[in-house]
């Protein structure tokens, strides 16, 4: 009688210990979902600003057309590869895709606000000094909310990894490492300097 009861009183702590790490698991799989929709939304607002920016400066910068067009395809470029993240944002392919992207991106508006650099009126412009300064925090928020996530999802593999989750992860459909997300571009992790 005993030796049944110290039976099954084994048997329900296995089987809270096992819900206990699937319950984990899961949660900690939704918190970097979620933390990556935080960047989805600031990639976003990045992507709405860069169209005004080329816009604004469109009228004097005449004879940038290249640039302003290198800016306009990097934007719809990292647009894409956002649309691909967001689908998956468990697919380190798809994550690698948009921070090559980003860091594309982050360049071609570097070098536009260079050459914004070269034109006085531009530079005084009140417009395009709303857009940079919007620009410029937004770059801020991309870069908090990317931490954010980076953590989130070093926090998941790092238990994922860790025993006892290790010999259940896999039957619980949690068999690959999230990603991180990186930009290619070291660039994007500090702000444009912008000076008026």
């Amino acid at each position: 009688m005993i030796g049944a009861l110290v039976f099954f009183g084994i048997v329900i702590l296995l089987g809270v210990s096992v819900a206990g790490i699937f319950n984990r698991l899961v949660a900690l799989r939704n918190r970097y979902k979620n933390a990556f929709s935080q960047i989805e939304v600031q990639l976003k607002r990045r992507h709405d600003l860069i169209p005004n920016l080329v816009d604004t400066a469109k009228g004097y910068m005449k004879h940038e057309r290249e640039t302003l067009d290198a800016v306009i395809q990097a934007r719809n470029q990292a647009q894409r590869g956002l649309e691909q993240a967001a689908g998956d944002p468990t697919n380190p392919a798809a994550m690698q895709a948009l921070g090559g992207a980003e860091g594309a991106l982050n360049g071609a508006v570097g070098r536009l606000l260079a050459l914004v650099e070269s034109y006085p009126d531009l530079k005084a412009n009140t417009n395009m000094m709303q857009l940079s300064e919007e620009l410029t925090s937004t770059e801020n928020k991309v870069s908090f909310s990317r931490q954010a996530f980076n953590d989130s999802v070093m926090v998941y593999n790092t238990y994922k990894q860790s025993f006892p989750a290790v010999s259940l992860a896999g039957m619980f459909g949690h068999v690959q490492d999230a990603a991180l997300l990186e930009f290619d571009s070291e660039a994007i992790a500090e702000a444009p300097k912008v000076s008026f």
